[in-house]
């Protein structure tokens, strides 16, 4: 049972949350789940496979009084070897690594179900680091929220209903990565912060994808990954009627 909001935050009725909300929680399934995503998401990575052999070495042979190394020929440098400078790289990655890891179907449906019956626990959400006042979980609002393009109203809506206060802290979160992404496109990190589940994204995604640290998905889309980014259940949901109805006609 959960609140089911208007868009100035009043209560308009109580409404019954889904079977799927109810499932038993498998955090190794989540995080099985959450693992083989990313590394199914990888890109293949690795040196040249002729990065340092681009080079004719020669070696005298024995009884010269000089190791047998390979050696640039009328020089006594090194090359082609892993200890020459400028020589081949001894254990290199190479891009026919396979990152990808497979999951079992019914594995991945249970790891969906079990994350999401996390969003349902206010200390659960509270444990991964949301700031809210709404006393229920999910937070339930009238379909006419996904009519809406414009940020400010949206903003509105968030903080009528009590959850403005984690976007809040995820835009105070961002940070400079610490590493090497920095010059590579990547700069900031944002904390995730609330994920909106609607049925129709075609307006409402122009008043929130600038909102930092938001998701929006539709029923369909939902995985463990979304509902529990790094492995980590208890996001914050906030769902519309629409979309809630959805996830009541689930199988399960």
């Amino acid at each position: 049972m959960t609140n089911l909001f208007s868009l100035d935050g009043k209560v308009v009725k109580n409404v019954d949350l889904p079977e799927a909300f109810n499932y038993p929680i498998r955090r190794d399934l989540i995080i099985r789940f959450t693992n083989a995503y990313q590394s199914n998401g990888r890109t293949p990575y690795g040196s040249y496979w002729f990065a340092g052999n681009r080079r004719v070495g020669h070696n005298m042979g024995p009884n010269h009084g000089i190791s047998r190394y390979p050696r640039v020929s009328g020089s006594s440098r090194g090359v082609l070897l892993s200890n020459a400078r400028g020589g081949r790289s001894a254990h290199h990655p190479v891009t026919a690594k396979d990152w990808s890891m497979k999951v079992n179907k019914k594995e991945k449906v249970q790891a969906k179900l079990s994350a999401l019956s996390c969003t349902v626990s206010p200390e659960m959400v509270k444990q991964r680091g949301h700031k809210f006042t709404v006393e229920s979980l999910p937070v339930i609002l009238e379909d006419k929220f996904e009519l809406i393009e414009k940020t400010s109203e949206a903003t509105d809506v968030l903080e009528n209903v009590g959850v403005f206060a984690d976007i809040v802290r995820s835009k105070e979160g961002t940070k400079i990565r610490a590493g090497r992404g920095k010059s590579r496109g990547r700069k900031y990190v944002t904390p995730k912060s609330i994920l909106f589940v609607v049925k129709d994204k075609s307006h409402i995604s122009k008043a929130l994808k600038n909102l930092p640290g938001v998701d929006i998905v539709r029923p369909e889309e939902l995985n463990a990954y979304v509902l529990a980014p790094g492995g980590h259940p208890g996001r914050l949901l906030v769902m519309t009627e629409g979309a809630l109805n959805d996830v009541r006609g689930w199988k399960i």
